[in-house]
Order: C-alpha cells, then structure tokens, then sequence
C-alpha cells in the first residue's frame, strides 16, 4: 500500500494564503492595467489639447507681431518695424503646419485652419504687403487712400472670429474627453470594489475549508480521548487518525502515552502484590517457592532457582532454597561460593546479569512433549544493608523485557528485608523450640529465656516498623527527587535569563553611551576652542560661559565613564591586569594632581611614605590610581577649610590578621586619606556604598553628584584583592583607608581575601565606629592648549575626516584647520573609499565606527585590504568605548584608537605621533 502523502497544518494554510495571493496578484494586473489606460488618456488631454491652445495662441500672437509691425513701418517709416513682420511672416506657417498635423484625427477642425489660413494670407496679400511696398516707395497718397477703406481690418475680424470659433469647439472637444474619463475612473472604482468582494468570499470559503479540515480532525481526537477518560481506567483504547498532518502526530504521540501508562500501571500492580504476597509467611524456603511462583507468573519465566546465604567454616556459601519447574531435584546446583560461577559473580559484584545469548550445554527446560533451550537467562543479588543475602536465577523461553527487568528490580528493592525478617523469626521459632526442650532441664533459666523471647518479638516488631518507614523514605525520596528537578529546571531558567538581562543591558549601556558621546564630543572641542578665544573675539563674560559649558561636558563624561565602570564590575566583565606599578612615583603624582585643587580651595595637603613601603609593587596601576584619585577629589570636595592628608606605608607584621596571612602577597599596604570635612553619621555608613546615594538630601543640593563614586571605588579594591574601610565623625572629618596586597604571582583568591576583609571589619569595629566614603568627583582641570610646537608638523598635511554626525565633522574640520592642515570630509566609508581612490593621497585619516551603509571597520580593512595602503596613519574615532573596542579597532587596521568625547590635546599629541613616524 502507498504511503499516504502528508499534507500538514502548515501546509493547509500556505496553500490557502497562496490562493488568496494569487486572486489579489490577479486584481492587481487587472486594476493596473485599467489605471494605465486611464492615465494614458489623461495624458492625452493635457498633452494634445494644451498644445493645440498654444499653438493657437502663438498663431494668433505671429498674426498681431505682422500687424503692429505694418502698422509702425507705415506710420516712422523706421525698417526696424519690419523685423517682427518679417520674424511672424516666416514662422506663423511652421506653428499652423504643426497645429494642423496635430489634428489629423479631427478633419472639421482642419478644415477650419485651412479658412484661417486662406484669410490671413488675404490679409497678407490685400494688407500687408502692399502697404509696405507704398511706403517702401514713399507713396503717400495712395497710402492715405488705402486706410480711408482699411480693408485689412475686415480681414483681422474675420480671422478673430475664426479663431473664436475654432477655441470653443477645442474646449468642447475637451469637456468630452473629460467626461468620458470620469466615466471610466467610476467604472473602475465599481470594478475594484467587486474584486475586492471576490477576493473576500474567495478567503472566507478557504478559511472555513482549511479550519473544518482541521477542527474536524481534532475533535475527533478529543472524542476519543474523552472515551477513553470515561473508560474508568480502561487504557486499552486508541486514537485513530485519519488525515496525515500534526494532529496524527499528536494522536501517535497520545497513543504512547497510553502505552506507557499502562505499563506503569501494570508495574505497579504487580509490584504490589508481590509485596501483599509476603505477608504470613513463615519460612525461608517457603518465601523462595512463593517467590519464584509470583515472579514467573509475572514475567513468563519458565524456570527457576532461589539460593540464600549461609554461614559455614569455609565462609558464606549461597544455598538453593527452592526452585522453579524442577525436574526430580536437578535444577541448577546446591550451592556457590562467593565468585563461583554467575551465581557467586552476581553476589560478589552486588549487580544484575542477563544473558541472551545460551550456551547449548545450559539446562534444559521440561515439557510435557520434551526438553526445550531457554533464550534467556536473568540473574539479580538480593541485598540487605548493602549486603547480598540472596540470589535469584531465572530462565524463560522468550527475551526478558526492559519492563520485566524493572519489574523485578523494583520487587527485590524491600524483598531483601523480608528475607532477613523470615530468617530472624525462623531464627526466633528455633530459639522457641530450644527453649522448651530445655524447660525441664533449665527451669531456673526459664525467665530469663522467656525475656529473650520478648526482647526477640520486640525486635521483629522493629524490623516490621523499618520496613514502614523504609517505603515511606522511599516515597519521600522520589517526591524529593522530583521537587529538586524542578528546582533545579527552574534555576537555569533563571540563570539563562540573568544571562539575557546582562546582555540587553551591556548593550543598552553601549548605545547610550555612544548616543551621549558623540554630541558631547563636538560641545567638548568646540567650548575648548571658544574657551581659548584665540582669535580674542570674545569678551571675559564669554570665555566664562565657555569654560562653564566645558567644565560640565567634563562632569558629564565622567558620569558616564562611572555608570559605564558600574556596569561592567556588575556584570563581571571588568578585566584586572596585574604587573608593575612604582609606589616611589605616588607621591609626586598626587602633589602634581592636586596641588592646585589645595591652593584653589585654601587647603593645605599633606603627603607622608613610610621608608618601608617598597618601591614596586604588582597590583592594576590603572585601576589604583582611579581609587586614590577619587578619594583624593572626595577628601578636597568635602573640606571647606584645614587639611587633606595622604598616608601610605606598609602593614605591619603584628597588625596581620589570621586571614590576611593567608593571602598569597609580598605584603599589604595601607593608604589612608584623611580630612577635616563635613563628616559622616554613623547611621549612613552602609547607605553610601549603595550605587547613587549620599548621606543626605542637602550633600547632593550643595556638592552635587550623582552617588557612584563610592561604589564604583569600593568594587574596584575588592577586585584587586582589597577593601576600603572609613572612621568619621560628623563636624571633625573622615579618614577612609585602602588596604590592598601586591600580589606577585597574578593570582587573587578572592574567597581569602573575603575573609580577611570579614576579619578585620570585624576588629575595626569593635575599635571605633566604621564608615565608608562619601560621592567622589573626578577634578576639573582646565585644558591648556600646547600646540606650538606642532606646527610645523600639522602645515599643509592633508587629513581625511569620516564621520556621519555634522556636528562632530564642524569641531574637528574647525579645530583642524586652525593648525594649518586642508581638510576633506566624509560622512561614511562609502564615500571615503571613493574620495582616497579619486583625490590625492592623505597624510592621515580621523575614523568613525559607527556609521550607517558603511561602519569604520569595514572601511579600514578595505582600505589596508583592497587599496594596500597599509603604511597610511588611521585613528579611529567612537563614542561606544565598551569592553574590547579597542582591540576590534586595531584588528580592523587602526593605527591608533581615541574614544569620545576628544580631548584635543590628547588628538594633537597622538596625530603628531603617527604624523611624525
């Protein structure tokens, strides 16, 4: 039989939107071709009846040139008149031989232009040019006796008239032609509504053919499946499926379902009644024949042996119990010893054998009609306490099932207890039995045996209690089980989606600030420019507002580098490099910083090394000096008046905590940063190190900031292996300290270092009351242009400016130019590729990333790919400044990377740089 062809859900409706696609792709010809017919004819009125009224016109106009040029002749007798005589004489017959070709389709028309042209040339015949010979030979009288008649005005009257009469019956012609489009525009209106009902009833029949096709299907699905649910349990029922699309699928996998329900229905059933099976037996031996019964029964075994350990003076030895079909007692034999044959090998292994293959020496299976091989051999150890107490051999003439197997896995899970509790009531019955032969005998120990007994049935009322709370365990296991699966579903779900919000927000993060640095970086150049007034245009009150404007693009730049740094120890995604860093350089870098903040603000401030700090140490320089630059410009932000002081020196040896020798470090140091300023309660200790908060409403109204400092200052000492810890006191000042190791094998254990910051926190509090720093500011420094000596480098050179923000391109071009060099601009690397191939070669070239058609990564490869320029400076330009850009940019072709916003002098520095090399 053919396999019946599959015609999906999907299928259904591609099929059905098809139609509908064709039938509007159908209209669509239909409705086009009717629009251009109807356009052409629209055409055709503006085109042939304006030109017939032009020409008309222009008739008429050459007609009137004639007569005003007869008439001036005739009366200054000047030959200038003549001119536009002549001029109309000549080129009135070329517009009528052009109007009269435009109407060949109308003859009434033409024969009415044939009567125009036979009076003008009466007109030229009667009037025109014998008025002008008579005054060609100054022959005055006859002239005046020629205009005392005027024929020639008869003439014009008639051809006015003429002309009139030949406008109105255009105009008509006009109106008709009108008329008619009108016409045809509402019979293709009606026309497209009518398409439009077909092509609806046309989606609707298909609609509701597709969706029978489908709902039908289904409700025949749920039909049967609401049989089977009212079958009270009956599984037996299947789902048929006519048509061949997902709904079969869902059929073949509900019929699945079913099965697989019903097996582990079947399972259970039988698993507990081989347990119910148990109960009132009293003996071993008994136990194994009940057993093996059961499970063959079960299973379709169709032979058998039970063998149960016992002690003896070579060691355990497994005995057979009781056997299965046996044929006069020779079914497998007596005994194993532990390893010995399969028997001894399951117990000694503690796992299961199944055996398919059968040799043809194995025993034999006994029928009524004949001795018969078994296919199949399952051998499965009974453990107790992780002990095995039994084995158990099996022998059928069918494969064992994988449900067969899991069947009596899942029996002999409690049967090794049931075994033990026979054995020890077995043993009990003994001891009974022993007791009484002995009452005669052993009268006096009569109480005492008779307490065992007691203690004895005690015990197997305790065996009995663990076997209930054994399968009890076992179920709260599996709920176990299952509640940490989805526990542990759940996680990852949550952990993939806190993957999916860093991401979104990295992103986020980078657009933003590629958004906010690009018009930051014209208001930058541009208020550094005004700033410096060099062409002194401006007044004092002006340069102020200049440096005001260039201060706060200064402020706001620093903003963004914090949110941006914040983000990235958030993420996790802020590299540290360890190396090198010269401590002997810190304090000359601190008094070059900050000297000037001291002597602007009346401070006075204080640096003091100890000798035994060392002159190197291995820490990220970068990352410490954003820490101790922040503090620095904190401590100065907050003091009115007083001092600021800067202490570095070396951890003692006796002030090492327990944890804090445990970090792998050359040693740890100490810089601490004190002042006299504000101070800070102890109640907004933690509150500050929370990213955007301060102490109070009133700092942020009279310092500013936006609250990030801290914490940005405080997750970077933690990433380098450190912490930061503060004592303040509102009115006297603060003192915050950075503790930080050198760590020399690049190496920080920061589980280690966590500790050791718990530690000393801890003892830090109990000495004085502990605070954390408050909003840090980066300093405004003023900006001084020192471009003199790089004159003679920037005269004459040629840079190429590529950026797609006009405002960037104006400050750049502006600032550019002031240095002597000839700017060309281009505002993607499109046009750029195509001002390097057709201009002459550029000295260098300014790039930006982001641009539209074509960003600066691919512009620098094809221009170090396909033009080979591979020597010509490029210094890339972008506003992201994410993790990596560089890299990207210098993998791109950059010869160097600057981000924006631009300091200018940094751009002059590195433009010199490359432009000198």
């Amino acid at each position: 039989m053919e396999k019946k062809m599959r015609f999906g859900i999907k299928s259904k409706i591609i099929i059905g939107y098809l139609i509908v696609i064709v039938c509007l792709f159908i209209a669509f010809i239909v409705l086009n071709s009717q629009i251009s017919s109807l356009q052409k004819e629209r055409n055709f009125i503006i085109d042939h009846d304006i030109e017939v009224h032009d020409l008309t016109n222009r008739i008429e106009k050459h007609l009137l040139d004639m007569e005003t040029g007869q008439r001036g002749y005739i009366i200054t007798g000047e030959a200038s008149y003549l001119e536009p005589y002549n001029s109309a004489a000549t080129s009135w017959e070329k517009d009528y031989n052009a109007l009269y070709q435009l109407l060949n389709n109308n003859p009434n028309q033409q024969e009415k232009l044939e009567k125009i042209k036979g009076s003008i040339q009466d007109w030229i015949e009667a009037a025109g040019e014998p008025t002008i010979a008579l005054k060609k030979e100054n022959n005055t009288k006859e002239l005046q006796q020629f205009f005392e008649k005027d024929p020639g005005r008869q003439y014009m009257d008639d051809i006015r008239s003429q002309f009139t009469s030949f406008r109105n019956v255009e105009k008509k012609s006009t109106e008709t032609r009108a008329t008619e489009l009108d016409e045809k525009n509402q019979k293709i209106k009606i026309g497209l509504y009518g398409l439009l009902l077909f092509v609806t009833l046309i989606s609707l029949a298909i609609a509701i053919v597709l969706s029978n096709s489908i709902v039908n299907t289904i409700k025949e699905v749920t039909q049967t499946i609401k049989r089977i649910t009212a079958s009270k349990g009956e599984l037996k029922g299947r789902i048929k499926v006519r048509s061949n699309d997902e709904i079969k699928d869902l059929g073949l996998a509900t019929n699945a379902l079913l099965e697989n329900i019903e097996e582990r229905n079947w399972l259970q059933t039988n698993i507990a009644h081989a347990v119910t099976m148990y109960q009132g037996i009293a003996s071993v031996d008994k136990l194994a024949e009940k057993f093996l019964f059961t499970v063959s029964e079960m299973t379709g075994a169709s032979f058998g042996a039970f063998y149960v350990r016992e002690e003896n003076d070579k060691g355990n030895l497994f005995v057979k119990q009781a056997a299965f079909a046996d044929r006069k007692g020779d079914a497998g034999r007596e005994s194993f010893l532990i390893g010995e044959g399969l028997i001894g090998q399951a117990a000694l292994e503690k796992r299961t054998f199944v055996i398919n293959d059968v040799p043809d020496t194995y025993q034999l299976i006994t029928s009524g009609l004949g001795d018969v091989k078994p296919k199949s051999i399952f051998i499965v150890p009974v453990l107790f306490e992780d002990e095995v107490i039994a084995v158990i051999e099996l022998a059928s003439l069918h494969e064992f099932t994988v449900l067969e197997q899991e069947l009596i896995s899942q029996v002999i899970e409690t049967f090794g207890l049931t075994i033990n509790g026979v054995i020890r009531r077995m043993e009990i019955a003994r001891l009974l039995k022993e007791s009484q032969a002995m009452t005669e005998e052993l009268q006096a120990q009569s109480e005492e045996l008779q307490t065992q007994s007691e203690e004895l049935q005690m015990q197997s009322e305790e065996l009995r209690m663990i076997n209930e709370q054994l399968e009890e365990r076992t179920k709260d296991a599996e709920e176990k089980s299952f509640e940490l699966e989805a526990a542990k579903e759940d996680l990852e779900e949550k952990a993939h989606q806190l993957e999916l919000n860093s991401q979104y927000k990295s992103e986020f993060l980078a657009n933003m600030s590629h958004e906010l640095r690009t018009p930051l970086n014209s208001i930058l150049i541009l208020s550094e420019m005004l700033e410096e007034n060099a062409a002194k245009t401006l007044s004092e009150d002006e340069e102020e507002y200049a440096r005001i404007i260039h201060s706060s693009g200064k402020d706001l730049l620093a903003l963004i580098n914090d949110i941006l740094d914040l983000s990235k120890v958030e993420s996790g995604k802020l590299d540290i490099l360890l190396a090198e860093m010269n401590m002997s350089e810190l304090p000359d870098q601190i008094e070059r910083n900050f000297s000037h903040v001291a002597e602007q603000k009346n401070v006075q401030l204080k640096i003091n090394k100890a000798q035994d700090v060392p002159d190197i140490i291995h820490t990220d320089e970068k990352r410490f000096q954003q820490i101790v630059k922040n503090l620095l410009s904190n401590a100065f932000k907050f003091t009115e008046s007083g001092s600021v002081t800067v202490s570095i020196q070396r951890v003692a040896d006796h002030r090492l905590t327990t944890a804090m020798r445990t970090v792998d470090t050359d040693c740890w140091l100490e810089i601490a940063v004190a002042d006299t300023g504000i101070g800070i309660p102890k109640e907004k200790h933690q509150l500050i190190f929370e990213a955007f908060q301060q102490a109070d409403g009133a700092t942020v109204r009279k310092y500013g900031g936006t609250g990030l400092g801290l914490s940005i200052c405080s997750e970077f000492a933690k990433l380098l292996g450190g912490w930061i810890s503060l004592s303040s006191e509102v009115g006297k000042g603060s003192t915050f300290t950075l503790y930080l190791p050198s760590l020399s094998n690049g190496l920080i254990d920061y589980e280690k270092v966590n500790f050791a910051y718990e530690e000393v926190a801890v003892s830090v509090e109990e000495a004085e009351p502990e605070a954390e720093i408050t909003e840090i500011d980066h300093p405004v420094q003023p900006v001084e242009s020192s471009l003199q000596d790089g004159e003679n480098v920037f005269q004459d050179k040629r840079v190429l400016i590529v950026d797609d923000d006009q405002r960037n391109i104006f400050a750049l071009k502006t600032a550019l130019a002031k240095q002597g060099m000839t700017i060309m601009t281009a505002h993607n690397g499109i046009e750029c590729l195509e001002m390097m191939e057709n201009s002459e070669p550029f000295d260098l070239i300014l790039m930006d990333i982001m641009m539209p058609q074509m960003d600066g990564y691919e512009a620098m490869q094809k221009i170090r790919g396909e033009l080979k320029l591979v020597d010509l400076p490029i210094i890339a330009l972008t506003a992201k400044a994410m993790k990596n850009d560089r890299e990207k940019c210098l993998e791109a072709g950059a010869s160097d990377y600057i981000s924006k916003p631009l300091d200018l002098n940094q751009l002059f520095s590195v433009m010199r740089v490359w432009l000198v090399n």
